[in-house]
C-alpha cells in the first residue's frame, strides 16, 4: 500500500497536512491491521494530504498511565512529544480513542499542543464535505448497532459522527439498552485488556454482546481496536455470525476501494 512516512517527505522540503497516529493496535494486531488499511483507503481517495510516523511512533502511554505507572507514562509521552515537535505537528488523526484522548487531553501540560481528530469524526466530515461519496446500496436497510467506546464517548462527547456515518449508508441503525452516555465498557479500557478479568458473575464483554444481540443486528459497528477485540470475542463465545466491524471497514465495503 502506498502510505508516505513522515520523514521522508520532510527530506523532499514536503509538510503533510495530517499526521495519521497509527497506534500499537493498527501497527501490530491483525484484526485492527484490516483496519488502518482500510482507513488509509479512504485517505488516499480523498487525496488528503498525509504521513505517519513509522519506526519513530511508539506507544502513547496510555496503558502505563490507566495502570498506575505514571513515570513510565510520562517517559513515553515526552519522546513522542519531542519526535511531534521536531516535525511542526499540528494536526493528528487516530483511529483509536485511547491515542485519541491521551494525546488530545494529556500531552498538551508536557508540552505537546494538537488539534487531534478520531477517525469518525473525519470520515464525516469527508462525507459532508463531498470528498469520498457513499453509493451502491451495500447496507441499504441492514440492521447495525453501535457501540460506543469510552474514551470517545463518555470522555471526550463524541457520540453523534459515527451514528451520521452509519445512517448515511442507509442502514437501519439500532440502539443498544446501554448506549451513548450509558454506554456498557467493553472491559478492555484501563488497562484491563492486559490482565485477566477479576472475579464475578460474567465478563463485561459477554454482558455487552449480549445487549447488542438483542437488537437483532446484523453487525456490531465499533470505533475502538480495543472494542473490536473484546466485541469479536464476545460473539465467538455466544457462538453467533455477527459481524463486527470499524466504521472505517465499513466505508471501505460501501465505497468498495
Amino acid at each position: 500500500m502506498k502510505v508516505p512516512i513522515l520523514s521522508e517527505l520532510k527530506s523532499k522540503g514536503e509538510s503533510p497536512e495530517y499526521l495519521f497516529w497509527v497506534g500499537c493496535a493498527g501497527s501490530f494486531d491483525d484484526r485492527s491491521k484490516k483496519v488502518t488499511k482500510a482507513f488509509v483507503k479512504i485517505l488516499n481517495k480523498a487525496n488528503i494530504s498525509y504521513a505517519i510516523l513509522g519506526k519513530e511512533e511508539s506507544c502513547t502511554g496510555d496503558p502505563a498511565k490507566r495502570a498506575g505507572n505514571e513515570f513510565l507514562f510520562q517517559m513515553k509521552a515526552i519522546a513522542n512529544i519531542e519526535i511531534l515537535n521536531s516535525y511542526s505537528i499540528k494536526n493528528i488523526i487516530t483511529t483509536c480513542p485511547h491515542c485519541f484522548n491521551t494525546i488530545k487531553n494529556e500531552y498538551p501540560e508536557l508540552g505537546g499542543n494538537y488539534n487531534v481528530i478520531h477517525h469518525t469524526t473525519f470520515i464525516n466530515n469527508l462525507i459532508k464535505e463531498n470528498r469520498i461519496s457513499i453509493g451502491g446500496g451495500f447496507y441499504k436497510g441492514k440492521r447495525i448497532t453501535y457501540h460506543d467506546p469510552c474514551y470517545l464517548g463518555r470522555a471526550n462527547g463524541i457520540y453523534e459522527a459515527p451514528r451520521e456515518v452509519i445512517e448515511k449508508l442507509d442502514a437501519e441503525l439500532v440502539e443498544m439498552k446501554s448506549c451513548k452516555s450509558k454506554s456498557l465498557c467493553c472491559g478492555a479500557g484501563g488497562a484491563q485488556m492486559f490482565k485477566e478479568p477479576e472475579k464475578g458473575n460474567q465478563d463485561i464483554n459477554i454482558k455487552r454482546s449480549e445487549e447488542a444481540i438483542n437488537t437483532d443486528s446484523k453487525i456490531v459497528a465499533v470505533s475502538c481496536p480495543f472494542c473490536n477485540t473484546m466485541m469479536s470475542d464476545g460473539m465467538t463465545s455466544k457462538e453467533k455470525n455477527i459481524n463486527v466491524l470499524d466504521i472505517a471497514q465499513m466505508i471501505e465495503k460501501a465505497e468498495d476501494l
